[in-house]
């Protein structure tokens, strides 16, 4: 993708400068011309996405992770389109030998929006404020960040509680960014438009409507290469395809339908990008909750489920079955769920299951499966429908769907309230680590609600983290993936690219593993 966009600028600007160098020498030699191309000053993205909270302290999803990627810079983060940590704020940095501390030199240009210099201050306020506060992500510092204190002014030292071979991507997420000191030290600020150090700013933002985002004038970076980038908010992907076919917004970002992304694929006036990664769906099991408490009940749900079914008749196959939370592809995954219960459906295992569990015909389990309706896409009310369907063919089930907004479904998880739940994990490190101690980690997963905890997949993981070796990593990991299928806190069901469309006179956009949207290296010919 990116390779053909370069390769496709190469040659307009070659022959662009072919072209003036003979109107320069023959035609008139006194009066050479430019031929830097016309930029827009503005892109327009929709989706039909939300944001939660604007404060890395409590953020936890994927689009939210987005913005502020955007109107924030980390110590190091992801070279655009790609999994290679570069620096950020910071311009170097060490390890001592045993892997216990680590120290960020940073650059003494980097500015937030306001015109104040970032120092090693505000990084350990910012991080210590994360830890204080104790929102979804916070176990992201917590888990591994035993102090962080400035040496000096452009110096900053972590000392982790134990080794982590992968602490610099780690350091790569939001809830280590360097906020803005207007933001308070022991309140989330859902609505803040101060932001951080990034290539872009907050100009103007309205819940569930747009976001305004103008470039850094202080950004210590490359100027982003659009001035002005709107965020506009859609109900749905029929209306947000409209505005795209309209001209009112350039891209389309999660997400149209299915259908969509083929119809617009055969438009000459559109580009349709697939974007290989590691976006997960799954269900998050309450098992603090009854009947779901019953680990008969969850092996049956799992059994139960046809993972194909759902992938071609709801994402006409742009989403594979999927058999683990590691993903497949990914160092370490192992299909642990087929193992444990085959391919799918297997109605006899689930029924087995059930009546060992005490249901029957007359006396049916009764479920309550929930989903929201526009964070992953008009389609999940398909899922929703077709998962009902799928555990009622049992006999034994009957099973009630709900939905909620976003904001809503989100504290009604953190919260517990839900019995069964549909979710997609983006990754927030690329390592398998990032698709298990989330979710598994008893001080990790509360954001889940989910309730799961297990001190033997607890040890397995926290004995994974201080080993140097993938290989012995990978068989901790495999024990892990193991036990989670018999445990069955969460069920894995598919895994897939993500889709952006966008006008053909659209070009830079650098979605990498990370799977974030940098909208920093975006801009629109015009002419």
């Amino acid at each position: 993708m990116r390779r053909g966009i370069f390769i496709a600028v190469a040659v307009v600007l070659v022959a662009a400068v072919a072209v003036a160098s003979y109107y320069y020498l023959a035609i008139r030699p006194a009066q050479p011309t430019t031929t830097t191309p016309a930029y827009a000053e503005k892109i327009v993205i929709g989706v039909t996405d939300k944001v939660t909270d604007l404060d890395p302290s409590n953020a936890y999803d994927f689009f939210t992770w987005e913005v502020l990627t955007n109107i924030m810079d980390g110590l190091v983060k992801y070279k655009p389109g790609t999994d290679q940590l570069v620096p950020g704020i910071a311009a170097n940095w060490s390890v001592s030998a045993d892997g216990s501390e680590w120290v960020f030199k940073l650059r003494n240009n980097v500015y937030f929006c306001d015109g104040r210099q970032v120092t090693a201050q505000d990084v350990v306020r910012s991080v210590k404020r994360v830890m204080k506060i104790q929102g979804d992500p916070s176990w992201l510092v917590t888990e591994f960040v035993d102090d962080v204190v400035a040496l000096d002014n452009f110096t900053v030292k972590f000392k982790l509680k134990t080794p982590a071979s992968y602490f610099l991507a780690l350091a790569a997420t939001p809830p280590y960014f360097p906020v803005s000191p207007n933001y308070p030290d022991d309140k989330i600020v859902s609505d803040a438009t101060w932001g951080g150090a990034g290539p872009y700013c907050i100009k103007d933002f309205k819940r569930d409507e747009y976001i305004v985002l103008e470039a850094n004038p202080y950004y210590y970076g490359e100027k982003p290469m659009t001035k002005t980038v709107v965020i506009k908010f859609y109900r749905d992907a029929t209306s947000l395809r409209l505005a795209l076919e309209n001209g009112e917004v350039d891209i389309a970002w999660r997400t149209l339908r299915p259908q969509d992304y083929v119809a617009l694929g055969s438009n000459p006036n559109f580009v349709v990008e697939s974007i290989p990664g590691s976006f997960i769906r799954y269900i998050i099991v309450n098992t603090k909750m009854s009947p779901v408490d019953n680990v008969l009940v969850r092996r049956a749900i799992a059994a139960a489920l046809n993972r194909s079914e759902i992938a071609e008749r709801v994402f006409f196959g742009t989403m594979t079955p999927l058999y683990s939370l590691v993903p497949a592809g990914m160092w370490s995954h192992i299909d642990a769920f087929k193992d444990a219960y085959g391919p799918g459906p297997n109605l006899t295992l689930a029924r087995e299951l059930l009546r060992q569990a005490g249901y029957s015909e007359s006396n049916k389990l009764k479920l309550e499966l929930w989903y929201t309706p526009t964070h992953y896409g008009d389609t999940e009310a398909d899922v929703a429908t077709l998962i009902k369907s799928q555990l009622e063919a049992t006999g034994l089930i009957q099973v009630e769907v709900k939905s909620a907004e976003w904001a809503t479904y989100v504290d009604n998880a953190r919260n517990g309230r839900m019995m069964l739940s549909l979710f997609g994990w983006y990754p927030d490190y690329i390592d398998p680590d990032d698709f298990l101690s989330p979710f598994l980690l008893s001080t990790a997963n509360k954001w889940t609600g989910s309730g799961y905890a297990n001190s033997t997949v607890d040890n397995l993981l926290r004995e994974a983290m201080v080993k140097t070796s993938q290989s012995e990593r990978e068989a901790l990991y495999v024990q892990v993936q193991r036990i989670l299928a018999e445990d069955a806190p969460f069920i894995p069901l598919l895994q897939g690219n993500l889709m952006v469309v966008h006008s053909k006179n659209v070009h830079g956009v650098e979605i990498g593993p990370p799977m974030l949207m940098p909208y920093y290296t975006i801009y629109k010919t015009t002419g």
